[in-house]
């Protein structure tokens, strides 16, 4: 075979095996019955495995998350009150801390009947201390008992 007719063979027949400008194939499909109904039957539709993840997954990985949002409203702590007249204001002594005290020791004398962790975050919390560090005549309010 020669270069020029392998060229040919490869490159030169179009989809309808002549040369040259190809001309569209037109397939005719006999009619359907007189009922209407077709005679070809489809095959049932099939999921592949990802199609399942998606069809089935995805929606209850969302329904999932919006129903552990919503409890999450349900359950976030209410107001704790309407108005500033019926707010509860924490009994607290002012200390001013002395040299060589810590939170700790400072829990330990104020309210020794209560676990002394308690205490210490609750001087934490109302003073909005950063660390539980404290400095020698600094003022601090504590809980009173």
């Amino acid at each position: 075979m020669s270069a020029s007719s392998a060229f040919h063979h490869t490159f030169g027949h179009d989809a309808s095996g002549g040369y040259g400008r190809s001309v569209p194939r037109v397939s005719f499909r006999p009619a359907a019955p007189a009922g209407g109904a077709s005679r070809t039957k489809q095959a049932p539709l099939r999921l592949t495995r990802r199609g399942r993840f998606v069809f089935f997954g995805v929606p209850l990985i969302l329904l999932a998350a919006l129903i552990l949002s919503f409890s999450g409203f349900l359950n976030a702590p209410a107001k704790a009150s309407e108005s500033v007249e019926e707010l509860s204001l924490t009994p607290t002594v002012s200390v001013t801390v002395q040299p060589g005290e810590s939170l700790w020791a400072i829990a330990g004398t104020v309210a020794p009947g209560r676990d002394p962790r308690d205490v210490v975050a609750d001087i934490v919390q109302l003073n909005n201390l950063d660390a539980a560090r404290v400095l020698p005549g600094q003022t601090l309010f504590v809980p009173a008992q």
